[in-house]
């Protein structure tokens, strides 16, 4: 990396200098905001799943949750980018280089304008395509189509969010992101109850009051961003797009971006097995998935804080506390989950009864829980050990890794178990059977790779 104007960073800052003190205290006082965050974000469709669980019917709640992948598409492509711009802005930060640190800023808010605009036209387009892929029953079609076409039209504010709190996150802030999640998810709730009981809005009113709330997200952080006097200040006269930064970012985001985006296409053709059960299949299959997204937290914000941390530190030449910090981020995560799993396994059933309280809905939902919970902590290894690759640059592995885990071996698996024995049991396996493949395959090539001495941004 070639540092054109280097400078001290100012004592005064928001941010968190990742270089120096306990890996543990660091790890910890970065992913705790960041997981409380992610919490947050959770509530926006957790609430849309529960308010549609319980005052709309069974056909919205399957069609909420049934979309998720859709949204999840195109949104993960681009949070493959703001990981991207995050590792450079981690770079330039730890090597206390004001000037690429502006220019990598005001370079990734013109990457998000641009995305913005592309993904509401694609987004509200691809609706009636995507539902038919995923084999979408009659009696759930319209009201997905509702929803999905309100919740691509403000797409931009969840877009312009998620950047902005990857830059403050690249510079160790986590905590300004939950502030402002936190209130435009409390705003959500408030939205959710009054669209749908008080004026009767259905599926719809949920998809209003999403939206709503993230363009308020997204106001507050663009505000704290123009605002701020630190190195990271963002200045709407400045936004360019500086191509040598361009490059760098998207030398990291696109293999990132594009390994979600394509996996979130397999889940597509996977929904689609799901489908083939029915409505309260479907419906049980939702309340699972909000379930397991919340697992999935605590190791994913660990992954996350492993990214800035072995940014910060590859960055200021120190690969060897990199490592260390690896290995600490995987084994809290590791023990974080084991204690979040346990209850959970346990009180399965009082925690699909707040989504629905339809027998066979439950039911589903009960089987997913156990099961898939029983190979989950494998997780932690791919969360961890792709985010301390992409931590050093080097984002290509993690794709091809994931790719052939999650798209290519998932779907083969299914297709062929299915066509032997098609059951609800062989289908709930698809999942945890790309888990444990994906994590073995990041054990491996963490540990002889020789990653560490090809340091790439």
């Amino acid at each position: 990396m070639n540092h054109t104007h280097v400078v001290k960073a100012p004592k005064k800052t928001t941010a968190m200098d990742m270089t120096q003190g306990s890996i543990i205290k660091l790890l910890l006082l970065f992913a705790l905001p960041l997981l409380l965050g992610n919490l947050f974000q959770q509530l926006y469709n957790t609430v849309d799943v529960l308010v549609v669980g319980n005052f709309v019917g069974k056909e919205a709640l399957a069609a909420v949750g049934s979309v998720a992948s859709i949204i999840n598409m195109l949104v993960l492509f681009f949070n493959g980018v703001s990981i991207g711009a995050g590792v450079v802005i981690s770079h330039y930060f730890g090597a206390h280089d004001e000037e690429n640190v502006h220019q990598a800023v005001e370079t990734t808010m013109a990457v998000t304008l641009f995305f913005s605009v592309l993904f509401t036209i694609i987004g509200v387009s691809m609706v009636p395509f995507m539902l038919r892929l995923m084999s979408t029953p009659d009696d759930v079609f319209e009201s997905a189509s509702v929803y999905l076409r309100i919740y691509f039209s403000g797409i931009s504010g969840l877009l312009i969010y998620n950047m902005g709190s990857g830059i403050l996150r690249a510079v160790g802030d986590t905590k300004r992101p939950l502030m402002f999640l936190c209130l435009s998810s409390l705003m959500n709730i408030v939205l959710d109850l009054v669209f749908v009981i008080a004026f009767g809005k259905g599926i719809a009113g949920v998809a209003y009051a999403t939206i709503i709330s993230q363009f308020v997200s997204a106001c507050l952080v663009l505000t704290y961003l123009t605002r701020t006097k630190d190195i990271y200040r963002f200045t709407l006269r400045d936004m360019n797009l500086n191509r040598r930064i361009l490059n760098q970012i998207l030398a990291i985001g696109l293999p990132t971006g594009i390994q979600s985006a394509i996996t979130c296409f397999s889940n597509v053709v996977v929904q689609a097995y799901i489908n083939g059960f029915g409505a309260s299949c479907m419906a049980g299959w939702s309340c699972y998935a909000k379930i397991d997204q919340f697992v999935f937290l605590p190791m994913q914000s660990m992954g996350m804080a492993v990214t800035t941390f072995v940014g910060q530190n590859t960055g200021a030449g120190d690969t060897e506390r990199a490592k260390k910090g690896t290995y600490t981020g995987l084994g809290m995560a590791i023990v974080i989950t084991i204690c979040g799993v346990i209850p959970l396994w346990i009180f399965a059933e009082a925690a699909m009864g707040m989504f629905s309280q339809d027998p066979s809905v439950i039911y589903y939902g009960v089987f997913f829980v156990r099961f898939c919970m029983l190979f989950i902590t494998c997780c932690c290894f791919n969360q961890v050990l792709s985010g301390a690759l992409r931590g050093v640059g080097d984002a290509k592995a993690p794709m091809f890794i994931m790719i052939f885990s999650f798209v290519l071996f998932r779907q083969l698996y299914l297709f062929v178990a299915t066509h032997i024995v098609n059951n609800i049991y062989v289908v709930g396996f698809g999942y945890p059977a790309g888990w444990i493949m994906c994590s073995s395959l990041f054990m491996i090539y963490y540990r002889f790779s020789g990653w560490e001495k090809r340091v790439q941004v």
